[in-house]
Formats: structure tokens, sequence, C-alpha cells
């Protein structure tokens, strides 16, 4: 589900080229009557094909869901549809606040803000706050970006720390009180290792994993006022609060009974890891509802939020808009464009989706009752971070930096006061640039 939230560190790699005028217009399709969406995601093609026949019926106008998969193919496709003008009507775009910037600047995304309204009884306020800030720009962002919302969340996502109870009964475990702090869970850990599985297992082979976990932790530790603080330059990277964020993973790594293949694991991997019940605990996203369904139906599961760290500030969870369309600014259909993606919100369409594909909505007050479990995901949106919201963006090469130390850290390489040394000298360098 490589799509939830999109990738933090996508980084500009994924659209650092330049965008050039070609012969195609944007939106030009095989039927000029029909909305083209372009879109990525395999586990909802299905839903999506079969809400634009419900679309179809109900109002005679025509959708084309087009899927691309994988995720780099889309990626791929909507590069090139930016740099030859060629983009549908809708898409999404698979990156952060920086690459969605880029889009705009190009005049490749509408500014929906008027077409979302105000107010109760607003296309806005039928939408979660925290999934349509995803891609909020603020007035005096970093990228000059004019302010509005720039896209429709279709999903929301969370990731927290995921527990089997049934394993956590066998290990002696209270299979009603996941672990609250990071001792909790290391000890936790030992007792599942004790009795016979592996005690943690995440994808961390894919780093932004690790970023997500890190942020948690960072913002539990210190607070958001000293971590944006810090990717402004003001607090190194050596300070002893993110000294201590590295030594988590230290300790993690001390406490002997993560999966031995952590860091070099694909997430596709750790879930089947985890569905098979080979280990306890896991670090995933909300999709996995749906993907531990198809893989083990009778799994029994929870998420709980990231052990504490510190005690000042709230116990974060990632999360927002999983997966979101952006609506094409130099399409010639965005009235009906922007009058699909109304439709699609309604809470039916939205309830139907939820329902179909075990995903979070991004619509209130939807009861998916497919699957109840999501309830416990969807309540801890309330504590929620996203880089996307954030007021400062890292660097992407001091999050790869970052994200490469503390893998270094989960091998026994290095020390945390090594990383933050790392860490702060790549700091150092991307802000002389």
């Amino acid at each position: 589900m490589k799509s939830k939230l999109t990738r933090v560190i996508l980084a500009a790699s994924v659209l650092a080229v330049p965008f050039f005028t070609g012969c195609k217009k944007d939106g030009a399709s095989s039927s000029d009557k029909s909305v083209v969406i372009w879109h990525w995601m395999t586990d909802r093609d299905e839903a999506l094909q079969q809400l634009a026949t419900k679309y179809k019926e109900q109002t005679g106008n025509d959708v084309q869901f087009q899927l691309y998969a994988p995720s780099d193919v889309y990626q791929q496709k909507v590069r090139v549809g930016a740099q030859t003008s060629s983009l549908p009507d809708v898409y999404g775009i698979l990156g952060d606040a920086r690459d969605v910037a880029t889009f705009v600047e190009a005049g490749h995304v509408e500014n929906l803000t008027v077409a979302l309204g105000d107010g109760a009884g607003s296309w806005k306020d039928s939408l979660f706050t925290e999934a349509l800030e995803t891609s909020f720009f603020k007035p005096g962002n970093p990228f000059s970006v004019p302010e509005g919302y720039y896209g429709v969340p279709i999903d929301v996502t969370t990731i927290p720390m995921i527990y089997n109870k049934k394993l956590f009964k066998k290990a002696g475990l209270n299979p009603d009180v996941p672990p609250a702090t990071w001792d909790e869970f290391l000890e936790a850990g030992k007792k599942l290792k004790a009795a016979g599985v592996t005690g943690f297992t995440s994808g961390w082979g894919e780093v932004w994993l690790i970023y997500s976990l890190a942020s948690d932790l960072a913002f539990n530790k210190m607070g958001e006022g000293k971590v944006m603080k810090t990717f402004r330059g003001e607090v190194p990277y050596t300070d002893p609060d993110w000294i201590d964020v590295f030594r988590a993973f230290e300790n993690l790594r001390k406490a002997g009974f993560v999966d031995p293949s952590l860091v070099t694991l694909g997430n596709k991997s750790a879930e089947q890891a985890f569905a098979s019940e080979r280990s306890g605990m896991t670090f995933n996203g909300s999709w996995a509802v749906n993907v531990y369904a198809g893989m083990n139906p009778a799994l029994e599961f929870a998420p709980f939020r990231v052990p504490a760290l510190g005690n000042k500030f709230p116990q974060p969870v990632w999360g927002g808009a999983g997966s979101t369309f952006m609506v094409n600014g130099k399409s010639p259909k965005k009235a009906a464009a922007i009058e699909f993606l109304k439709w699609l919100s309604q809470k039916d369409q939205a309830a139907f989706l939820a329902s179909s594909t075990k995903n979070l909505p991004a619509v209130k007050d939807v009861n998916v009752e497919a699957a109840p479990v999501l309830s416990e995901f969807s309540a801890l949106m309330k504590d929620s971070i996203h880089p996307n919201r954030f007021t400062v963006s890292e660097d992407p090469r001091v999050q790869e930096v970052f994200n490469k130390g503390i893998q270094s850290i989960l091998i026994g390489e290095k020390t945390p006061e090594q990383v933050g040394a790392d860490v702060a000298k790549a700091k150092g360098k991307a802000t002389r640039k």
C-alpha cells in the first residue's frame, strides 16, 4: 500500500526534472466527454470501477479510472505526463509537499479552496481536517505556493504499532493492555521472544517507515516546537533529546527480539511475517487491516500508540490522507472533475469504498461494518502528525543520512552519538547550500 501517506521520502528525485511544454494538452483522453483519472491503487481498482459505473447510471456522465501499477511505474507515468503536458483530468502525486509544490508551480494542480467551501454543510466540513491539511499550503509556506487546498483525500491512514492479541496471551502478557512506554515495549518483546516468536518486525528496508517512527518518538520526547527548530537549523541533531531518540533504536537492537532481517525487509514481507503469526508486534499502517484480511482472516490484532519515550508531550501517531486526488489545473474538464470528486466524497460512496477495501474513509461519520477494528485505527487520528502539515520541512538529503544512520544503529555499526554527528554534518552542508 505504498500510496498511503504517500511516501515521505520519495524526495525530489521522483520529480526533479523540468516541466516541458509538449504538443499534447493536459486532460486529453480517448473520449472528450469522459473524466479520466489515473491511479496506482490495485487493491481499490475494482471498487473504483464499480463507482464509475454507478456515477454513469446516476448522472449520465462518464468517468474512466486508469490503473498504472506498481507505484514506481505510476510515478514515472505522472512524471512523463507532467513533462509532456499529457496529464489526465484527475490524478495523485506520490510525494511530499515539495513535490506537490513543483506541480502547482507548473500549473498542473488546481486550487480547490473555493470548491470545498467553508462552514457547516460544506464539502470541506464533511472531510477529516487532518486529511485535507495534507495537501494544504499555509500562507508564507517555504515553497511560495498560494494558500489553499490542492487535493481531495479519498481515505485516511494512521501508522501505529500493532500487536497480536493471541501471541500476547501466549507470552503471559495482557492481551487488552499493550505497552505504553518504550521500556514496557522492550519487555513485551523479550517475553514474546521467550514464548518462541519474533518480538517485533517491520519493513524497515523501506526507510520511510523508520522516519515515521523516529518522528513519532521525537515529537513525544521533545515536542513539535523543538523538532521544527531542528529543521530550521536552530537545534543540532547532537542535542541530548535527539541522541535519546537514536538510543531508542539502539536499545531495541540490544533487547534481542527483533526480526534479524529488519533493516532489509520490504513492508510486504514484514506484513506476511506478522499475519502468519511469526511476530508478535509490528509497525504498520491502517491499510494493513485489508492486507491481513487477505493473508489471515482469523488474525486477532489491534493497534496501539507508539510507546512513550518522554512524558511531557503527547504520544503522536503518523497519520493523515492516505490517497489523495488532485484536479489537473490545465484540464478543460476541471468543473466535471470537481463534480465527480464531490460525488465520490458523499457518505454512500465513501462507505462503499471503505467497506470494499477496508481502508479508513476520509469522510466523517462513516461506519465501516466490514472491519470494526478500523475504528481503533481511526481514533488515533486525533494526535496524528504528518510532514505535509509541518511548518518546516527537513531537507531530503538530511533525511537520507538520518534514516541510514538509524539502520546502522540497528545493525550495531554505529552508536547514537556517531549518527547524531553524521546527521548534524549533513544538516550543516544542506544549510550552507
